[in-house]
């Protein structure tokens, strides 16, 4: 399948209206790809009939050659570190001196410039056909940790893109307190910090949804959120049956420094402070204990998977199919952007799992898909989103055949 930049569609309105019809040449619809489906849309945005087995385009219908999927949601991003393509792909390193250089982009960054870097980060994703983005957000004051004026003006220039770009965007304001176990912020990391995590829940508080843009939570890691503090940031996210993501597991010097630090993984950690549960994503769950998995599953929390990020840091291959197995949903992310592609994320998810196991076929196409969909869409909080069905939300990309 050759690809051309996929047409997306996202469409909001007022609700009880019909607003227009499409006609789909082929249209995934969860399980089988079907040819001529006539696709109705209302003016609250949402699919408000699908029909198949419509041969020809009703009248005034608008085609769409190609394969219709879903929007495609991509449930871990870090807008400004589009901003390090390239320019780390020279010699050698880890992803901790990767992190360096990402420290020096980061101070650079002021509310007017993220925005402008956020809006073209979020337009080529829509050119992907992403519909839904999660931004892992962190860089929350100026340089040195003053606040802005708008304590939340970073967060709002994110939406603020979001909107400009035409996609919707879940903001998973980060949690950000701490270089390491019992260690102050490092200078660098001093714009991501509130100093406390009621502090930060007294910041978030004051964001506001609005009709493209979900507010959810994070927590960093856990080295950089207090286990004594983890339970606050959990319960805002309860309170508001909000999405809670966390970077979990990604390298094994985090393990061997939480183990240290309190003799558990940060598995185990994440459990013991209420962290875990079908609303939260663990982001990368990249190097799991036999333990970890089953309480990953056992919680339903969620795993997003970021193959080309965690190859081009060289983080190593998590455990997709045994966590999946377990009871994680699985969803995908972009990451750092050194390729915005949520198709080749699940293409390399596949793989990698080949290269770890030696055995081929572990995901269907349609179950790779459904990751990059439908829960990867529940991962950031649209549960009524990745599926072209009555009722859904009509966010929708057609790629060329």
């Amino acid at each position: 399948m050759r690809r051309r930049g996929p047409r997306t569609r996202r469409r909001t309105g007022r609700p009880g209206m019909p607003l227009k019809t499409y006609w789909l040449e082929h249209a995934w619809l969860g399980d089988t790809v079907e040819p001529g489906v006539a696709l109705d849309v209302s003016a609250d945005g949402r699919i408000a009939a699908l029909r198949t087995g419509t041969d020809t385009p009703p009248p005034g219908a608008e085609v769409l050659r190609g394969l219709t999927l879903p929007g495609l949601a991509n449930a871990h991003s870090h807008a400004f570190h589009r901003a390090l393509r390239s320019v780390v792909q020279v010699g050698s390193g880890t992803f901790w001196t990767w992190r360096d250089v990402m420290y020096e982009v980061a101070q650079n960054l002021t509310p007017e410039s993220y925005h402008d870097l956020a809006r073209a980060v979020y337009a080529e994703m829509a050119l992907a056909g992403i519909t839904n983005v999660g931004e892992f957000h962190y860089v929350h004051h100026a340089p040195g940790g003053t606040p802005y004026a708008d304590p939340n003006a970073m967060g709002e220039a994110l939406i603020e893109a979001a909107a400009a770009a035409g996609i919707r965007i879940t903001l998973l304001d980060t949690a950000y307190l701490s270089s390491g176990f019992g260690e102050a912020p490092s200078e660098h990391q001093k714009r991501f910090s509130d100093g406390t995590a009621d502090a930060w829940a007294e910041r978030v508080s004051a964001l506001k949804p609005r009709e493209h843009a979900l507010i959810g939570a994070a927590v960093h890691s856990v080295r950089a959120v207090p286990a004594g503090q983890l339970a606050t940031v959990a319960g805002w996210a309860q309170d508001r049956r909000a999405p809670l993501h966390v970077h979990l597991s990604e390298q094994t010097a985090e393990n061997d420094a939480c183990q240290a630090a309190h003799g558990r993984t940060p598995t185990q950690l994440l459990a013991d402070h209420g962290v875990l549960g079908p609303r939260t994503t663990g982001v990368h769950n990249t190097h799991l204990t036999d333990a970890d998995i089953a309480l990953l599953g056992g919680t339903t929390t969620g795993t997003c998977m970021c193959p080309t990020t965690e190859r081009d840091l060289a983080d190593g291959i998590g455990p997709a199919g045994r966590l999946q197995r377990a009871g994680s949903p699985l969803s995908l992310g972009s990451d750092s952007h050194a390729v915005i592609d949520l198709l080749e994320e699940a293409r390399a998810m596949e793989l990698n799992e080949r290269l770890a196991s030696r055995t081929r076929g572990h995901w269907t196409a349609n179950a790779l898909l459904r990751a990059a969909t439908e829960d990867g869409h529940a991962a950031l909080g649209l549960p009524d989103a990745g599926r072209l069905e009555a009722g859904a939300l009509a966010d929708f990309t057609t790629v060329a055949l």
